[in-house]
């Protein structure tokens, strides 16, 4: 198994590298910098970079880690991001050797038209679609494609590891509060995520069961989810309105 090492770039990204023995896979590098400084420094081979999205903060270091390092690079076959040597579709399988992983590619449209996640070993590398407490904003998909891809992303087992690319949690968790303030898991989640960052922590990697038990975007389906959308749009009748309701909500929140 490989170790996750969180590296933090911009002003609340984070960078993902799964690091096994001396070599070292790279999700997201929207900034090469901190990933080089850690390679450096930990004495590592970089041998494969993940891409999820076309986003700038996201893809902005490929090219000068492949000047350092000469990877394979693995993105979305929809979208247009130079470097990419492996574009996937949905149902791709990527096997990384020097982490001894296997990731199954899974297309979850919606923050963009062809953002792709990495699910493997337990792990979930999501983007910018499922946020810990949220999810991405709509730049280019629909609200039914965001929540059938969420919807997707349900269906992995609880126990799934949820690393998601921005720190987002307190903000998101303030407003899932304004939606569904009876729910006394999502309650105790703001508590100790507002302990946490007191303290400087990560709030990331969350997990699926907590995701579905405190994150109103997958919760739709729920009386009190429902209602609260309903007081701003009582047309919203089906669980994509309520979700296209909570979206626009979160955007203005």
């Amino acid at each position: 198994m490989f170790d996750v090492i969180r590296i933090p770039a911009f002003k609340d990204n984070y960078i993902w590298l799964l690091r096994k023995g001396a070599t070292a896979t790279v999700v997201d590098p929207g900034d090469a910098s901190p990933v080089l400084e850690v390679l450096e420094r930990e004495g590592l081979s970089l041998t494969a970079i993940l891409i999820t999205h076309h986003h700038a903060d996201h893809q902005g270091g490929v090219a000068s880690l492949l000047a350092r390092h000469p990877a394979e690079v693995f993105g979305p076959a929809a979208e247009s991001i130079t470097g990419i040597s492996q574009p996937l579709r949905d149902g791709a399988t990527v096997r990384i050797t020097s982490c001894d992983v296997e990731f199954q590619v899974i297309e979850v449209p919606g923050h963009t038209r062809g953002h792709i996640a990495y699910y493997g070993s337990g792990c979930l590398f999501c983007g910018d679609t499922l946020f810990s407490g949220g999810c991405g904003r709509l730049f280019e998909g629909t609200a039914a494609q965001m929540a059938a891809s969420l919807a997707r992303l349900s269906e992995l087992p609880d126990e799934t590891a949820v690393y998601c690319a921005h720190e987002y949690t307190a903000a998101n968790l303030r407003f899932a509060l304004a939606v569904e303030p009876g729910n006394r898991r999502l309650q105790d989640r703001v508590n100790a995520v507002a302990a946490a960052r007191a303290k400087g922590w990560a709030t990331v990697p969350s997990t699926i069961e907590l995701e579905k038990a405190s994150n109103p975007f997958l919760r739709c389906d729920q009386p009190e989810v429902a209602a609260a959308a309903r007081r701003r749009a009582p047309d919203a009748r089906d669980e994509v309105a309520v979700f296209a309701v909570l979206r626009e909500w979160k955007n203005s929140f």
